[in-house]
């Protein structure tokens, strides 16, 4: 029994360590040596019959034989390849400690994490504006008057012309619409359709404006507010008409449905149920459906708008806080930071002082890009997503990853969709559809953008300087000029720094010289 017990015993512990794959292990002469895990050479039976004392000898001997083997067993586990690999390869560590590669600021490193310096900017820029903000409130005193902003709209408590200009604006928004009702049934034709649309649209435009510049009591904030809503106005009633002309396009085309390339699908509930029906042309042509046009945070019309199942009332109560908060804290750093700096910059521009000129200008250009981070924030964000989820507009790309532009055209493309997507549905593929080469056709866009720019500034303001008209369009050479010779961080560098240093130019223009013209001098 103790001859069958060492064996098996030793060949179980052999299996244990992963040992047992091996039958026996070359030496280096060639011969072979049986491993402690192997079968061992079977005796003939003859000869364990005719020798009992040497049975007994191996018998009284077997303690002293299993340990001198499980020794044995030991010093091959550590010599085996494996072991001997790892040591080499621990050795190997400790003698080499450099490997080729690339230093982590180094482009080449292909190393992105920069989460921790972009976390040291933002500490910088809050404290450097933090010394800036106290600095102002020490010099100045507190300026902030929430009374004051009522004055910007109201010179005459009494009169309130701004609000009755966007009342008036209904004439405009009905007229489009009946004169589609019109086409539709076959009264009038295309061509005295098109010819009553562009009246409208074109006097549309010029009412608000001869409004504006004769109305005395219509402050400059006023006129920039009612010009705004008209501006959208005549954006979307443009691709209402050209929109509904499709439409008739398509029926004349002997088409009896909207097809799914011309209408959004309908949105679907969990339980399977449309949660509003899709129409078709001409059973769009209703007051509830143009006011909806009109209220919606789009400038494209289309006749089944992808719609959300439901209002999210604690998402509609973020965005109505953001909405407050962000309005009166843009009220006070304009009032606090903008209007200090920027009347203090008169007397250089008077005197010409080039040095001093440079100084205020980026003074000024810190207040005025982190304003319109704000107002691009409060705007694009939170005011059209209040808007939308009270509608349940369904698209709420309002705008991409502008500041990620390597490019200026990508910053105008991305910075503001509803803009964007008109400009390319309605005038863009149009004029390419004509044969108009590309780039004649984005520099009518541009074009196009100068003169609602300049349209937004200089009615309001009653003067004509050509700054917000010359700016946009100084946007087509800048765009070539960074899209041919500057490309990856160079390109977002430069589209960040026409940001921050164009607009605060056109401030100070449009405002020294709207001072000059009504207080006649510079202090």
């Amino acid at each position: 029994m103790s001859d069958t017990k060492g064996p098996a015993g030793r060949k179980r512990r052999t299996t244990s360590s992963g040992g047992g794959g091996a039958a026996s292990v070359k030496q280096a002469n060639g011969t072979k040596v049986h491993d402690a895990g192997g079968k061992p050479p079977q005796n003939p039976a003859g000869v364990k019959a005719a020798a009992p004392e040497v049975s007994k000898k191996h018998a009284s001997h077997n303690g002293n034989v299993g340990r001198e083997e499980t020794g044995k067993k030991q010093q091959q586990s550590r010599n085996s390849p494996r072991k001997q690999s790892s040591a080499v390869e621990d050795i190997n560590d400790r003698l080499s400690c450099h490997v080729l590669q690339e230093s982590l600021l180094s482009s080449a490193s292909g190393y992105s994490n920069y989460r921790g310096i972009l976390n040291w900017c933002v500490v910088m820029l809050v404290l450097s504006n933090a010394r800036l903000f106290l600095e102002n409130i020490i010099k100045y005193g507190i300026l902030v008057d929430p009374i004051q902003v009522v004055s910007l709209f109201l010179k005459d408590p009494y009169s309130w012309p701004a609000a009755c200009l966007i009342i008036a604006s209904n004439l405009f928004i009905l007229t489009a619409l009946y004169v589609e009702r019109r086409l539709a049934v076959g009264t009038i034709s295309e061509t005295t359709g098109r010819i009553l649309h562009i009246f409208n649209l074109t006097f549309m435009l010029t009412f608000s404006s001869a409004t504006v510049l004769s109305v005395t009591s219509m402050t400059p904030v006023g006129g920039v507010f009612s010009l705004g809503i008209y501006t959208v106005l005549f954006l979307k009633l443009y691709s209402y008409q050209d929109a509904n002309r499709w439409c008739r396009e398509i029926r004349q085309a002997k088409a009896k449905s909207l097809t799914r390339s011309y209408s959004c699908p309908d949105v679907q509930q969990s339980n399977g149920s449309a949660v509003h029906s899709l129409v078709s042309y001409p059973g769009n042509l209703t007051h509830r459906d143009m006011y909806y046009f009109v209220f919606a945070p789009t400038l494209c019309y289309q006749l089944n708008f992808p719609r959300s199942p439901r209002i999210r009332k604690r998402f509609l109560i973020r965005r109505l806080f953001e909405m407050l908060f962000l309005m009166q804290l843009l009220v006070g750093l304009i009032q606090q930071w903008m209007v200090p700096t920027i009347q203090n910059s008169m007397k250089p521009f008077r005197e010409m002082d080039f040095s001093r000129m440079v100084e205020r200008l980026l003074k000024l250009a810190v207040p005025n890009h982190l304003i319109w981070l704000i107002f691009f924030y409060w705007f694009f964000h939170s005011s059209m997503n209040f808007v939308a989820e009270l509608l349940q507009f369904g698209d709420r790309e309002f705008y991409r990853d502008w500041w990620n532009s390597e490019t200026v055209t990508y910053f105008w493309a991305n910075w503001n969709i509803p803009v964007h997507k008109w400009c390319l549905r309605h005038f863009y593929k149009p004029m390419l559809k004509r044969g108009t080469n590309k780039f004649l056709a984005q520099t009518a866009v541009f074009l196009v953008s100068a003169f609602f720019h300049e349209y937004l500034v200089s009615i309001p303001l009653k003067m004509f300087r050509l700054w917000a008209f010359m700016g946009m369009m100084a946007q087509v050479p800048l765009a070539w000029f960074v899209g041919r010779y500057l490309n990856g961080n160079y390109g977002n560098a430069a589209v960040w720094l026409s940001l921050i240093i164009g607009q605060p130019i056109a401030v100070l223009m449009y405002f020294h010289d709207y001072y000059v013209i009504h207080h006649g001098s510079t202090k």
